[in-house]
């Protein structure tokens, strides 16, 4: 069985992930995927220099991820267009590593952490979507004091997403990773169990 593990930015869906995986699931990560696929030599990054400039190369030809960011979070249509050369590289890898996980271990769990999920429309991939959820004005606050953002900037960010309500709403397991971390455990534990992992 897989499940997309999705939410917001800065709900915690890092920290979810990872109770999942101690709890014995396999977890993929798009985050990281998207990493690899824009290191240096790969194919990927070489369309983005060409699409955005060397401007957002670093010296030692890796991507500057803040510039390129600031691009695209600032303009919908470069948005799109990095989306055009990242999203197609990232679906290959994620599905060659879930075809793998069914074949090496059928009997656990395969968790893919895709903090796009619902706006790429790849709830067709799994069984069930799993949303970390936590209000909005606690998503914004929490971006704010993570990535150390003006709140125009993090409200910018909340904006290129689909609304944190309206995932929740589409979600086939909700957690709320509004309280405790023991509270965010006792959801996962009673989901384990719902789903007959336990």
């Amino acid at each position: 069985m897989n499940i997309g593990l999705t939410g917001g930015i800065a709900t915690g869906k890092s920290t979810v992930a990872s109770l999942l995986a101690r709890r014995g699931a396999l977890l993929i990560d798009l985050d990281r995927i998207a990493r690899e696929i824009v290191e240096p030599g790969q194919p990927s990054l070489e369309a983005i220099a060409r699409e955005f400039g060397q401007a957002v190369l670093q010296p030692d030809g890796t991507l500057d991820r803040k510039k390129l960011g600031s691009i695209v979070f600032a303009d919908t249509d470069r948005r799109k267009a990095l989306e055009r050369i990242t999203h197609p590289a990232i679906r290959a890898v994620m599905k060659e590593r879930m075809q793998a996980y069914e074949s090496e271990f059928p009997e656990r769990l395969t968790v893919v952490d895709v903090p796009l999920l619902y706006e790429s429309q790849l709830t067709s991939y799994f069984s069930k979507v799993m949303v970390v959820y936590v209000p909005r004005e606690e998503q914004l606050r929490r971006l704010i004091e993570r990535d150390k953002l003006s709140a125009a900037e993090a409200e910018r960010r909340l904006a290129a997403q689909m609304d944190i309500e309206e995932k929740k709403r589409l979600a086939d397991y909700v957690i709320d990773n509004g309280g405790s971390l023991e509270d965010t455990e006792r959801q996962i534990e009673r989901l384990w169990r719902e789903m007959g992992l336990a």
